[in-house]
């Protein structure tokens, strides 16, 4: 055995029909997740003509109430899904993000709608946790970096849905009909969650006995001894700023700059999301099963260098003024933004003893969240506004703004390559502790 690889113990799987459907099912409601997060940025230029908003002012509606929410709610659930039923928590959240999503659809008003997105961020809190921690439940730790990269493929599959499908409805009907389209089949989704998926035994995949509970203080001491979670969760977090954060201003600026509808404008990017993004989310889970990938640090270098070569062409997609070199520029930025969900969110179940999964992830997503969904586009609208000099629809103060975005990427790759320097040792601290781990 490489002496770079963690000793793995010898344990009894579930099957393989158990595990694969049980990751189909987490990969599909993340899709839902992210369908139902980011269908604001297709329609967010006829929201902000619809209620009369600057720049900063549809970003604050649009992002701030679902993200303060999300990211002070994501700690506690995690904290709950940690030492209760996971299925149970996950198929609640689902039905209550996917009503609330409905409920964005159906507000006449600022404050309904703020009301609706602040119910959205409380169920989404109670999404991407648990299914990682249920997923790492059916795989074992070699091969979680590839399960939760396959997980992962729901995010491109997602921006996608709301992109094509709902930027079509929004450009039918109006923007209120593609909430609706999106939130009513998520509630039949929570139902088919809890009748069809069974709760597994925590650590089953860990040969680790299930009873045990930890304290949230004792699951952040634990965390912030782990450098290298702490520059993977930074990494992954910045990374959202970058990526997802020059995301969703898209299609925004995309119907300002070259005149587009709101289909017009999601056609753009849409198959980038769909088949870039899963291309490289699936490319990703290949490379990452095989036996050449087993030691972390390598799985590391790759975030690293993919990010890397990726902070180019995110910064020309925005600077040319040519539709056709910025369609060009898409291909090979956005894929990007998908592949290192997976990989982040493997590496981060390694460096987490069974029963601490949930917080680990939902830490991650905290971080992410705050970055992508509160700081970017606040910073992003902010700056547009200020340029623009009062003039909110001004395509040129949006570029400007979104171009100070793109050297975020560097500090990203910065954390992703420190994490190299400790990842093997930290991952055996986290098996060395689920195994000392008894009722």
């Amino acid at each position: 055995m490489s002496s770079t690889a963690v000793d793995l113990p010898r344990v009894t799987l579930p099957s393989v029909n158990e595990r694969w459907y049980v990751l189909v099912m987490m990969c599909l409601i993340y899709a839902i997740n992210i369908a139902d997060r980011y269908v604001v940025s297709t329609v967010l230029e006829p929201i902000r003509l619809d209620l009369h908003l600057s720049d900063a002012g549809v970003a604050f509606l649009t992002g701030i109430p679902l993200a303060f929410f999300y990211v002070t709610c994501g700690i506690p659930i995690s904290w709950l899904a940690d030492r209760a039923n996971r299925r149970n928590i996950l198929s609640i959240s689902l039905v209550l993000w996917s009503g609330m999503t409905a409920m964005c659809g159906l507000s006449k008003t600022y404050w309904q709608f703020l009301f609706a997105r602040v119910g959205a961020g409380v169920g989404e809190a109670g999404g991407t946790p648990p299914s990682a921690s249920i997923v790492s439940d059916c795989f074992p730790a070699n091969r979680r970096p590839m399960a939760l990269t396959v997980l992962a493929l729901g995010a491109p599959i997602g921006a996608w849905i709301a992109q094509t499908p709902a930027g079509w409805v929004a450009h039918v009907y109006n923007w209120r009909m593609a909430f609706l389209a999106l939130g009513v089949p998520g509630l039949l989704l929570g139902v088919i969650v809890y009748l069809t998926i069974r709760e597994p035994a925590r650590g089953r995949c860990d040969a680790a006995n299930d009873g045990t509970q930890a304290s949230l203080g004792e699951t952040l001491r634990f965390m912030w001894q782990q450098k290298a979670a702490f520059h993977i969760v930074m990494g992954g977090g910045v990374c959202a700023l970058w990526g997802w954060g020059l995301m969703y201003w898209t299609p925004a600026f995309l119907q300002r700059q070259y005149g587009l509808n709101v289909s017009a404008a999601a056609d753009i990017t849409s198959l980038c999301h769909l088949i870039g993004g899963s291309l490289a989310t699936v490319g990703t889970a290949w490379y990452l099963s095989r036996p050449s990938m087993a030691d972390p640090r390598r799985v590391a270098w790759l975030l690293t260098l993919g990010i890397g070569f990726a902070i180019l062409p995110s910064f020309f997609a925005y600077w040319t003024h040519s539709l056709t070199t910025a369609r060009f520029m898409f291909w090979l930025f956005i894929p990007a933004i998908y592949f290192y969900i997976g990989p982040c969110f493997g590496l981060l179940q390694n460096l987490a003893p069974c029963h601490m999964r949930s917080m680990f992830i939902a830490v991650s997503l905290l971080v992410a969240n705050i970055f992508n969904l509160m700081v970017a586009p606040q910073l992003v609208g902010f700056v547009s506004d200020w340029l623009a000099g009062g003039h909110a629809n001004d395509a040129a103060s949006l570029r400007s703004a979104m171009l100070l975005l793109v050297p975020t990427g560097l500090w990203a790759t910065y954390h992703l390559y420190l994490a190299t320097k400790t990842i093997v040792a930290d991952q055996q601290r986290a098996l060395d502790y689920t195994k000392g781990w008894s009722p």
